[in-house]
């Protein structure tokens, strides 16, 4: 096979996935604020994209210039050069888009963004008048020169730069943005004209640095490698200290790494130019010029200020599932029949009303957990501490590597501790990624468990933004499976062989693999075959190379990935029976859906693992498989109705590039998310008809016309 054909750059790939992002911010059937979110959104992205994977191509550089990655063949230097070059073409993009959001916003609802060249001379009076009284006493000017060092510049923290006048060497000053005033000042009209504060700072800079000749200045915003690594430090188990304890360190020593990217928001001359690249070590294809604001994080102040509806998506509320019967105990109705949570169209609230009634059961003995990432106030997090102080012997390992949430979880782990859970961290080099929990039971005749896998985190407020599933079951066999993961991780060790569940790292991938291997041996006899995945990202050269000897063997191959793609379909000969899909809409696509068979005999699996290398043989995960025949066909019917959106879809075209899909003459369009909203509205009407016509027939219940209508908001 000529491997590099259907080989995608990883980084590349993704580079496609945020340009996706930007794409529903030019979308004009997107409501306004809903686009400014996408650019902040997509910006937001470029940042951790920096601050990790061009961090990290920068450390791989240095530490082996010639090394290649293992699909395209390309150096880290060659990466980085395409990363730069098409970075510079999707900034301008932005810029423009941007502009024309604001452009629009002020026609139709007098939202403007003022500069000092077209502020009324009232502004200009008020502005004066803001800065000397509330700016300059806060304001802490710097001087660089060869007297004065450079200063730390803090990650993504906007500076106003400032070239002064001197006769020997170059002078520079810096301001950084005031943090205790607020970024968005109001103008008048209601908040709806506003100028930035670093605007302010900027045009205010000549009298900041008033004994000086200022020469030039700009707005500069600085993005720094994030890439950590816990093996930096050394840490011998006989010594004082915790695990915890050099995150801890890993997390200070983050904020302190080198600068990877500069923005400017419009050219200095060139000696301050070259003086700022020269103090930040930065070589002139990582600098970014932009027209645009350096940091789009204020964009949603606008939410309170434009209050019209027809700006922002519809209301769409979780509604509790059709399956959950509200006044039934969650372990019995589990018990009964398995229960599958389908977010955000459904609410988490009945996996946290599990939660809360194990911990207050006095039959429950034990509830183990892995925590990834979870809300800022979590109702999980309160559930276990409850169960402890109950008496329950309480598990949580907490993964204390989650990029960007490691202080979160160190807090975290600190309180669960402090409850009297027991908190481990799971092995050394490996990540504990899987959503598993498993609680268990002493009755009198026998010891029962209930077990519970997610494909997303135990989080409330991700719950209403990402799409996810979850999977609730009384099977034993599952559930010792469970068993076998938790007490492998509280022992250091790695789960070798499963019988039922997909346990990454040593028992996923082969699985995978094996089934994909039976559907090329059908389609050989001449029978019908069929592979349908739904994941985040596809990365893994192994899984790649196997799906295209499937579609050579004549497999129908139908993968909906939405982030980074490294495999291309279409091309004649070798992946022309796999077809891609990739959906960026109002809500982020993030379940995992795995599907090795025709619809009749097909195995399901949900699974908190992507199928890249990090995930399938450098991490703990698992995926569980779907017995119950009505989850089955379910998750069937969901799989082909995402697959089969004609809104929200891109397709991959054979040259690696995406096409947004339109419905065709005469053809309904289907928007998945919408589609999935709204039948979960249906189901709780109709669940709620059936209520009421058992409250008529028993006369314990008066009708009341308001009861939908509360059933609807009150999750």
């Amino acid at each position: 096979m000529a491997e590099p054909q259907i080989f995608d750059n990883r980084e590349l790939s993704w580079l496609k996935f945020n340009e996706r992002v930007l794409e529903e911010a030019q979308d004009s059937k997107v409501p306004l604020l809903e686009r400014l979110s996408f650019i902040s959104i997509f910006q937001t992205n470029l940042d951790e994209f920096f601050m990790v994977r061009v961090g990290s191509l920068y450390d791989q550089m240095l530490i082996d210039k010639d090394a290649r990655e293992n699909k395209t063949n390309m150096t880290a230097k060659q990466q980085l050069s395409k990363i730069f070059e098409r970075v510079k073409q999707l900034e301008p993009i932005k810029d423009v888009t941007y502009k024309k959001i604001m452009e629009e916003l002020e026609s139709l609802h007098g939202l403007k963004h003022i500069s000092f060249k077209n502020a009324t001379p009232d502004e200009l009076k008020y502005l004066d008048a803001y800065f000397h009284h509330e700016v300059r006493p806060l304001v802490s000017p710097l001087i660089i020169d060869k007297r004065h060092p450079f200063p730390f510049l803090n990650n993504k923290q906007i500076y106003t730069i400032v070239h002064l006048d001197s006769k020997s060497s170059v002078k520079i000053g810096i301001v950084p943005n005031v943090s205790a005033l607020k970024r968005v000042i109001s103008l008048g009209n209601g908040g709806k004209r506003f100028i930035l504060l670093e605007d302010v700072l900027l045009h205010y800079a000549d009298e900041i640095f008033e004994n000086y000749k200022v020469l030039d200045k700009t707005i500069i915003r600085i993005t720094r490698n994030a890439d950590i690594n816990e093996n930096e430090i050394q840490f011998d188990d006989d010594e004082d200290g915790t695990f915890r304890d050099v995150m801890e360190i890993l997390v200070k020593k983050r904020k302190k790494l080198s600068p990877i990217r500069l923005q400017l928001a419009n050219s200095l001359n060139p000696v301050a130019f070259d003086y700022l690249c020269k103090m930040l070590e930065l070589s002139e294809n990582q600098i970014f010029f932009t027209k645009a604001p350096l940091d789009f994080s204020f964009v949603y102040s606008f939410n309170d200020v434009l209050k019209d509806k027809s700006l922002v998506f519809n209301r769409l509320v979780p509604q509790t599932s059709s399956s959950v019967t509200r006044r039934t105990s969650m372990i019995n109705q589990i018990k009964q029949k398995d229960l599958l949570l389908s977010y955000p169209y459904e609410s988490i609230k009945s996996f946290i009303r599990l939660l809360t009634e194990a911990s207050f059961d006095d039959s429950v003995v034990s509830i183990k957990i892995t925590l990834y990432r979870v809300a800022k106030h979590s109702q999980i997090i309160d559930a276990l501490v409850d169960a402890a102080e109950n008496g329950k012997n309480v598990l949580v390992l907490v993964e204390l590597r989650a990029r960007f949430d490691e202080e979160n979880n160190i807090g975290w782990s600190k309180r669960l501790e402090s409850a009297g859970c027991t908190v481990i961290y799971g092995p050394k080099n490996i990540k504990v990624h899987s959503k598993l929990l498993l609680i268990t039971r002493k009755t009198k005749d026998s010891t029962e468990y209930i077990t519970q896998v997610g494909t997303g985190n135990y989080n409330e407020k991700t719950s209403t933004l990402y799409t996810d599933l979850s999977l609730m079951t009384a099977n034993v066999e599952i559930a010792l499976n469970a068993l076998d993961v938790f007490n492998s991780l509280s022992l250091g060790h790695l789960v070798e062989s499963s019988k039922h569940l997909l346990v990454a790292p040593n028992c996923l991938q082969n699985n995978v693999i094996d089934m994909i291997d039976h559907e090329i041996q059908l389609a050989n006899q001449g029978e019908p075959a069929y592979i349908g995945i739904k994941i985040n990202s596809l990365s893994d050269k192994r899984i790649i190379l196997k799906l295209a000897e499937a579609s050579q063997a004549g497999v129908k191959v139908d993968l909906v990935v939405r982030g980074i793609c490294c495999l291309i379909s279409g091309i004649k000969g070798l992946t022309d029976n796999i077809t891609i899909h990739s959906i960026v809409g109002r809500y982020l696509e993030h379940s995992r859906i795995y599907i090795f068979g025709t619809h009749e005999r097909c195995k399901i699996y949900i699974s908190s693992a992507d199928y890249m290398t990090r995930n399938t043989v450098r991490r703990v995960e698992v995926a569980v498989p779907i017995y119950d025949s009505d989850i089955k066909e379910r998750l069937w019917n969901m799989f082909q109705t995402i697959f089969n959106d004609n809104v929200k879809t891109r397709v991959q075209l054979p040259d690696g590039t995406y096409k947004k899909i339109k419905p065709k003459k005469g053809e309904v369009p289907l928007d998945s998310q919408v589609y999935l909203f709204n039948q979960a509205y249906e189901n709780a009407r109709i669940v709620q008809e059936q209520h009421d016509a058992k409250a008529l027939d028993s006369q314990s219940f008066k009708n009341d016309d308001n009861f939908f209508n509360m059933f609807l908001k009150q999750d």
